[in-house]
């Protein structure tokens, strides 16, 4: 049951858990219990709401920035990932393969102020030795959901 009850409430968290246990095909008493579980487990971290920004008057600007640090003795990468995630801008931060040794996903209010953060806070880090900058131009999917949905054509096809 544990994980097909994840794999629904990744898609839809705010199922009703009366639909939710007709389709798992348990007692709802059941499932209130096994997400208590999870939740105090830990594997449970959080709820979320996917916002699609662009189709608000709202100006959000992304990036995704790769850096490339100096891991440290007996930590690895963890204390500098630690530092970078507690700044409230950033949403992510990764560990990767590849040339760059984490990356960081972030939102900012304009190119400038994430051209800022990465300059004046990120770079300015003990152990960061390099980053690279990507801005995000446009979203078609996040989170498993297509924001860019193409509008089809509805009308009838009349042919002779």
């Amino acid at each position: 049951m544990r994980e097909a009850l994840l794999a629904i409430i990744e898609k839809n968290s705010r199922i009703d858990l009366k639909e939710l246990a007709v389709i798992l095909g348990v007692e709802e008493i059941d499932v209130v219990n096994e997400l208590a579980a999870l939740e105090s487990e830990g594997v449970i971290c959080g709820y979320h709401t996917l916002i699609n920004w662009e189709k608000t008057s709202i100006e959000k600007v992304s990036a995704l920035i790769e850096v490339r640090v100096t891991p440290q003795r007996g930590q690895g990468f963890d204390n500098i990932a630690e530092r970078i995630y507690k700044y409230p801008e950033v949403h992510a931060v990764y560990l990767i393969s590849g040339g760059y040794d984490l990356l960081v996903s972030l939102e900012g209010k304009s190119l400038k102020e994430v051209s800022q953060f990465v300059s004046d806070k990120l770079s300015t880090l003990d152990s960061v030795l390099s980053t690279a900058t990507h801005f995000v131009l446009k979203k078609y999917k996040d989170h498993g959901t297509v924001l860019s949905k193409k509008d089809e054509d509805e009308r009838e096809k009349i042919t002779p």
